[in-house]
């Protein structure tokens, strides 16, 4: 069994590989790639979907992955009550779900394990549908996402929302399965209530110029530390929220470092948009909606978890991301530029983990 400390590198050591390999498949790609018809094969996405299930659900409890161990100390209590489902619960789902496989007297690592099942396995199933012939590239650009693993090990309950939201994106053109999939996630996690607001405004509000204007407004607003919007949201906001948006906090001062980092695809998107004027309307739906939620996350920068609040909208990074270099026609070259910009993602991830946060 790997030690819990090692958990982290070993994973991120196996998705470096597998982009590595991957990507140099694409770099080989030319324009006759693009003009292709049919689905790639699903079976290598299922596999890594399976494999990584199974590394991060059967993981050891140990305080390396931070809240793993307040579940497992809470677990026997919950064990000893008789299931009732709880209308008033904070995430009716998530908790309802938690006391009911407690309460059946299940081991807790099968709760963690259909957990993980549920991160990966919608993260898994949104790639498929939207990138159908590119599925396993996709699929590893999320999971070297600088935010997966922690949101896999520790932050499960947001982890888990999010990749069921993710779904309900690749399903935006089908209401009838993206709305139950958006209440879904927003019974797993109480934030993703604002995710599920910014799903609607988007889809009345359609210019991404709206949306940039937001989000270069809020920058200024960071940067001057006006924290007007933040109260605001907090009045908003229920019980939990309320405790994160009104504590504040200077220390680290403005996060240039979260700023740059939510940025590139905020600059992708403009030159895709404006320049080369792209026009799906698919794309330009998953942009606004990344402008949007990360406009919140800049308004309120100086709450107390701050990175948890980002996480609103680097959820959707990867996809928002790449996907015009995928979907778009930009020359013989395009499927190079996307192994570069899947080799950068996964640079900037194994940098923070190795050397920043070191």
């Amino acid at each position: 069994m790997i030690s819990a400390e090692y958990y982290n590198t070993v994973y991120l050591i196996f998705v470096a590989i597998l982009t590595l390999a991957v990507g140099e498949k694409y770099s080989r790609y030319g324009h006759m790639r693009y003009c292709a018809t049919g689905q790639e094969s699903s079976i290598p996405a299922i596999i890594l979907t399976v494999a990584m299930t199974l590394f991060i659900g059967l993981r050891p409890v140990d305080g390396v992955f931070i809240d793993m161990v307040g579940y497992a100390s809470q677990w026997d209590y919950w064990n000893l009550a008789t299931f009732k489902f709880d209308w008033h619960a904070q995430n009716i789902l998530f908790d309802n779900l938690r006391s009911f496989m407690s309460s059946a007297g299940m081991p807790i690592k099968w709760f963690f394990l259909l957990i993980a099942g549920i991160y990966f396995g919608n993260m898994c199933t949104a790639c498929r549908k939207m990138f159908p012939n590119d599925t396993l590239f996709v699929l590893l650009m999320c999971l070297a996402a600088f935010s997966t693993f922690s949101y896999g090990t520790n932050g499960i309950k947001s982890g888990a929302a999010a990749s069921i939201f993710l779904v309900a994106l690749a399903y935006q053109d089908k209401l009838r399965v993206a709305i139950p999939m958006a209440l879904i996630s927003w019974g797993f996690h109480h934030s993703m209530m604002m995710v599920v607001i910014a799903f609607v405004v988007t889809r009345f509000i359609r210019s991404p110029r709206v949306y940039y204007a937001l989000w270069i407004v809020s920058v200024l607003l960071a940067v001057f530390h006006i924290t007007w919007f933040q109260e605001i949201f907090s009045g908003l906001s229920d019980e939990v929220g309320l405790s994160y948006l009104t504590n504040f906090d200077f220390r680290d001062g403005f996060r240039l470092d979260f700023v740059l980092y939510s940025a590139i695809p905020v600059l992708v998107g403009y030159f895709s948009v404006f320049r080369k004027n792209i026009k799906s309307r698919f794309y330009i739906s998953l942009l606004n909606m990344y402008l949007l939620t990360n406009t919140v996350w800049l308004l309120c920068m100086y709450a107390s978890f701050t990175n948890r609040i980002a996480y609103l909208s680097w959820f959707m990074y990867p996809v928002v991301l790449i996907y015009p270099f995928l979907k778009e026609n930009w020359g013989i070259k395009q499927f190079h530029s996307a192994k570069l910009v899947s080799y950068a993602h996964m640079a900037f991830t194994l940098f923070m983990a190795f050397i920043y946060y070191k």
